[in-house]
């Protein structure tokens, strides 16, 4: 408490208008909300990923990691897996020819 006081004083005396721990504190809040700002969008992105995810797999025939598969290889929408060619969709680890098939059965 006398610490307090005495930095006050000398802060007045010296014309100093900010303390030495004033800059920390500022430093430490700025650091912890770019954190939350982080967390916010990884969540966000994961979040999205899992709803587009679960969108491919109303496809027919089209499961979890096929979905996974497809949504990794870029296809992240179902219409994107219905307007891809057979050579594309087949590049896909997970994906056979039974289920281009059933795909393009869509179109």
């Amino acid at each position: 408490m006398i610490s307090k006081f005495l930095s006050k004083i000398k802060s007045i005396l010296f014309k100093s208008a900010v303390t030495p721990e004033t800059p920390l504190k500022k430093e430490k809040k700025a650091a912890k909300s770019a954190k939350t700002k982080t967390k916010t969008k990884t969540k966000t992105k994961t979040v999205n990923s899992k709803k587009n995810i679960e969108t491919l797999t109303t496809l027919p025939g089209v499961g979890a990691k096929s979905a996974k598969a497809l949504y990794e290889a870029g296809f992240k929408t179902t219409k994107a897996v219905i307007a891809a060619d057979e050579k594309d969709l087949l590049a896909v680890s997970g994906v056979g020819i039974n289920l281009v098939k059933k795909l393009k059965k869509l179109k």
